[in-house]
């Protein structure tokens, strides 16, 4: 296979989700001031695997280069925030909304519209500006 798919841009995709998770955090731990207590259980993140990427761009039919990674296929960085409970998952989604640097590109809530199989959870899909200079021409 030879080079990572994310290229020279892997450094600049986990620069990206460290700010995102350092932006997160710093919001819960204000929050966590104010009240008392967390906005979140758990906050997960990863950037999707060079092969799972690949095995993506596959099954869309794309290329498995950069731009596929980083432009058509939108989970490149993947967060997961975990609530106790209901309204903190609005709480987190409205705080994404607000960061200066994202843009919404999807959401799908199953959290008031379940999965006919019980499935809950609210999905958010971002684009995220960055400084970082973009050779993509995005």
């Amino acid at each position: 296979m030879g080079t990572d798919i994310y290229g020279i841009y892997r450094t600049s995709l986990e620069q990206v989700m460290e700010t995102l998770v350092r932006d997160i955090r710093a919001y819960s731990e204000r929050e966590k001031a104010r009240t008392g207590s967390t906005i979140y259980e758990h906050l997960l993140y990863r950037i999707k695997t060079d092969s799972s990427m690949r095995g993506k761009c596959d099954r869309k039919g794309l290329p498995q280069t950069e731009r596929s990674a980083l432009y058509d296929i939108h989970d490149a960085i993947g967060l997961r925030i975990v609530c106790r409970f209901i309204d903190d998952i609005y709480t987190n989604i409205n705080y994404l909304r607000q960061l200066p640097q994202v843009e919404v590109v999807e959401e799908k809530d199953y959290v008031r519209h379940a999965k006919p199989n019980g499935y809950r959870s609210y999905h958010l899909i971002l684009a995220v500006t960055t400084p970082f200079i973009d050779v993509l021409g995005h």
